[in-house]
């Protein structure tokens, strides 16, 4: 049988410079070559995928469809090297119905709401983090680990662009910020070093101990990804209610559909107080 360790190597390699990342492949794959080396087979069967695929015995169907996905491809891959290399049908174990979330496409309010909710956090510095991450978020689209990621040194607060480092498929990008936005950031940075004067990590948002982080700070408060917010947003007497909404064009006034083409055409606006108030977002337009 041809040295699977060696070939898993120059097939990690093949996907990985087309931009996957592979770390739970790797591990499944890993895993695979150790079934096949401990059960003495002399090639790679359509039998052998199943046994390893359908454990452990009683498991989720889908669980096992996926893992025999990926042995699946690999098999592909081995095939153009050795020819007796079985490959399963796409037809065996196939998954059930996909269960992902239908997208839900948040509205001002909703923003406001999650925004609101941030309240709820004992510590300062975490209130302000969540107020500033989530509309910022919204008008640039960022995915919430590439937000999480940034550091310091990634906002150009001068050429009022965020440059995003090496996010999906390995790639690069600019994101360009009205300058509202940038007014915001320089709000939101002044204010975080005044809580925390010497945080451990360089990167833009941090936790309390001053750290990087983690995706499920994040996620925790906003709610499962495509799901709708369980929060109502805040609700204000007339007379609170009204400077914000003569406040309409001053703080994030979101555009989904009209993306900004350059800092000069940002179609979403964030507040430029000089706290952390510039991030209260409009619970609706006036």
């Amino acid at each position: 049988m041809i040295a699977l360790r060696s070939a898993l190597k120059d097939y990690l390699a093949m996907r990985q410079a087309l931009g996957y990342k592979l770390p739970r492949t790797e591990q499944l794959l890993v895993q695979f070559i150790e079934y096949a080396e401990a059960s003495g087979a002399n090639r790679i069967t359509i039998d052998l995928m199943l046994g390893w695929a359908g454990l452990p015995a009683g498991g989720d169907g889908d669980w096992w469809s996926s893992r025999l996905s990926v042995a699946r491809k690999f098999a592909t891959f081995l095939n153009t090297l050795d020819p007796d290399t079985e490959v399963p049908p796409y037809d065996l174990l196939p998954a059930a119905k996909s269960h992902r979330a239908t997208p839900y496409l948040y509205s001002d309010q909703d923003i406001a709401a999650l925004m609101g909710a941030a309240t709820i956090f004992s510590s300062p510095l975490r209130v302000l983090t969540c107020q500033t991450i989530i509309p910022l978020l919204a008008v640039t689209g960022m995915r919430v680990g590439e937000a999480i990621r940034l550091d310091r040194k990634d906002v150009d607060f001068h050429a009022g662009v965020i440059t995003v480092w090496l996010s999906k498929f390995g790639k690069s990008r600019e994101l360009p910020l009205h300058t509202s936005t940038v007014d915001a950031l320089r709000a939101y940075l002044r204010r975080r070093d005044q809580l925390h004067p010497k945080p451990t990590a360089p990167s833009l948002f941090i936790s309390t101990a001053g750290t990087r982080l983690l995706y499920c700070n994040v996620q925790w408060p906003s709610g499962a990804r495509g799901a709708r917010p369980q929060v109502a947003p805040p609700q204000l007497d007339p007379v609170d209610a009204e400077p914000i909404r003569q406040a309409v064009h001053h703080p994030f006034d979101r555009k989904i559909a009209n993306r900004p083409t350059s800092a000069a055409d940002g179609a979403g606006r964030c507040g430029g107080c000089e706290d952390e108030a510039a991030f209260d977002l409009t619970a609706g337009s006036a």
